[in-house]
């Protein structure tokens, strides 16, 4: 499940998965940021925050979230990936393959302390 809101004045989409990801968390996700960007040129981030990444629930779901990014990685101009997921430090060099936006990984404990 991906809980997210959208900072509208700041242009932030903030995403907190809590469990594997779904085909319809990617279905939701990408109708709100739509409507978002019917109204604004670009986001100006988007923070991911998980202390661990929660996988997806099948193939289905890994491909909607290939459709998010193929939408969308025009639009993005910085990426946060806040987590202590061993996963982080590829999914940090994959993202900068299918995106030029730019992608930083913080601790996640560094987000507990601002």
């Amino acid at each position: 499940m991906i809980n997210y809101s959208i900072m509208q004045a700041e242009g932030i989409l903030l995403i907190t998965p809590s469990s594997p990801l779904s085909k319809e968390d990617f279905n939701s996700l990408n109708a709100d940021v739509d409507v978002y960007l019917s109204k604004h040129a670009r986001l100006h981030g988007i923070m991911i925050h998980a202390q661990k990444f929660p996988g997806w629930e099948g193939f289905g779901a890994f491909t909607a979230h290939m459709h998010f990014v193929r939408e969308h990685h025009k639009q993005v101009e910085r990426i946060a990936v806040v987590t202590d997921s061993p996963l982080a430090g590829i999914g940090e060099l994959l993202a900068k393959h299918f995106t030029s936006a730019e992608v930083q990984h913080f601790p996640f404990a560094l987000a507990h302390n601002l």
